[in-house]
């Protein structure tokens, strides 16, 4: 053989045997982690995953491996949780060592562990804890937190009143009512609907929410050893995160002139008494980079996660018109057409309580949950997972548990009415997750999403020019679950 042959043969055999250790190592390295599908070295289990539907691509798995099971996406390890047992055990009894929050890389460039919702560690509690307190004084300001999600409501019937019956596409709409109760929360003041700064900032929200969703962003987070020198739409997403930051810190300077701490009227003014206490405090945690950070966590996620609702929301609604009859007569025979309504309703409007959470189950919003990480070595069932091991608690699989929701692929409210057709609770309603992660804003957004529904349906009619059955409903689902494009008719009853 001449040598060049010679030389080739010898490269591939290193190559070879390099890959063969690398999936030695692997396994090697899992030892006792639970089970999983054989990786492939650098890209892992990727080729194993359909980016158009991944969380049908893990519940596949989850049939052969059972409810805890171990993929590598890239060079990252991720042990999936699949149901309810396994989620509640993790989440909720052994809550503390899956409280770290998993890494999602253009986020984590973009926040750099800042935050309530990516922060981690001692700063991650404090800063949770702040808010949580904060946001459940419902005395903030002059107004409770209801009267304003009362007012946006109207202020959304207004809106739709000006189309006059039209055939419209509701989702800009739709985003701009729980943006002003957000934004009247962070910083006591609204926007119109017309506003510039405010259709400028609505038009960053949506754009980042479909990057994080687009093909490129998924290669940027599954090569993070190469993600600084890439190019591609994920660079657009940190530059709109910055101008949104920049919205904020623009409020928190009108703040800090006009700033009383004996009377805090928003979550800024809150914010900043507290970064005064504690400012000959060294390691203190409240300072401006996690003042804004947190403020944007907040005005994004208190705003795209219930608009998505509600625009989905509707969508079902008008595909199932006896299902919107009986939301008419729970409404005239419990509020009138006059009353606006409140939250004490929900108590003497089942139905409409159901057709909510239905809603929100059906619609299966974030599938695969935000990744957790353990804090520490830990023995999970009969397994070990390592400090640092990132977790997909999975959510899709506990709301289409078909045990819990007989038909889970069917939009049905009896899934939370007894026999009776009293309100059902379940535990496995969990679209704002569990535990020390769950969702800061859930008692807000469940607020948001019962009275707006019933006040658009007290004051409308939903109506299509198509075939409301040829509308899709299903979209591409990679880490969030987008309402797709549809028209309908607010007609006024």
């Amino acid at each position: 053989m001449d040598p060049w042959g010679l030389t080739t043969a010898a490269l591939l055999s290193c190559l070879l045997f390099l890959i063969f250790f690398s999936l030695w190592s692997q396994e090697f390295k899992r030892g006792k982690l639970p089970p999983g599908p054989t990786p492939l070295p650098l890209i892992g289990n990727i080729l194993q995953l359909d980016f158009k539907n991944i969380p049908a691509s893990l519940s596949q798995m989850a049939e052969k491996y059972g409810p805890i099971y171990t993929i590598y996406i890239g060079t990252e390890r991720v042990v999936v949780l699949h149901g309810y047992s396994i989620v509640k055990e993790a989440l909720i009894d052994q809550g503390d060592a899956f409280s770290d929050r998993g890494i999602i890389p253009v986020v984590e460039d973009t926040f750099k562990g800042r935050g309530i919702i990516f922060g981690h560690g001692e700063s991650w509690k404090q800063l949770r804890r702040f808010s949580l307190m904060t946001l459940r004084n419902f005395g903030m300001g002059k107004r409770s937190i209801e009267e304003r999600v009362q007012e946006e409501a109207q202020c959304l019937v207004e809106e739709f009143r000006k189309k006059k019956g039209q055939a419209i596409d509701p989702t800009f709409i739709l985003s701009c009512a729980p943006c002003n109760v957000i934004c009247s929360i962070l910083f006591c003041n609204r926007f119109k609907y017309n506003d510039e700064k405010f259709l400028h900032l609505m038009k960053l929200l949506k754009e980042n929410f479909q990057l994080l969703n687009s093909p490129w962003t998924q290669v940027y987070n599954l090569l993070p050893a190469f993600r600084v020198y890439l190019p591609g739409k994920h660079k657009r997403h940190t530059r709109n995160v910055e101008a949104i930051k920049d919205f904020i810190l623009e409020k928190v300077k009108e703040h800090q002139k006009a700033l009383d701490p004996n009377n805090p009227q928003d979550y800024i003014d809150c914010y900043l008494s507290k970064m005064q206490q504690e400012k000959d405090n060294p390691h203190s945690e409240f300072d401006l980079e996690n003042l804004l950070a947190t403020g944007t966590n907040l005005f994004v996620a208190g705003t795209e996660t219930t608009s998505s609702t509600l625009t989905y929301g509707l969508l079902l609604i008008l595909k199932h018109p006896e299902i919107q009859a009986k939301i008419h007569e729970e409404i005239d025979r419990v509020i009138g057409h006059n009353r606006v309504p409140s939250i004490k309703d929900r108590q003497d409007m089942p139905y409409m309580d159901a057709v909510v959470h239905e809603v929100q189950r059906f619609v299966d919003l974030l599938p695969l949950n935000l990744p957790h990480a353990v804090s520490r070595d830990i023995q999970f069932q009969q397994y070990f997972l390592p400090k640092g091991t990132t977790i997909f608690p999975m959510l899709s699989a506990v709301l289409n548990d078909s045990k819990e929701f007989p038909n889970p692929d069917q939009f049905d409210p009896q899934h939370f009415l007894d026999v009776n057709g009293k309100f059902k609770k379940s535990d496995y309603f969990l679209p704002f997750s569990t535990g020390k992660r769950s969702c800061l804003g859930e008692g807000l957004a469940r607020m948001e999403l019962f009275l707006f529904f019933t006040t658009i349906l007290q004051n409308f009619t939903l109506k299509s020019v198509e075939d409301p059955n040829e509308f899709s409903i299903r979209t591409d689902r990679v880490r969030f679950s987008f309402p797709p494009y549809y028209q309908l008719c607010f007609l006024p009853r």
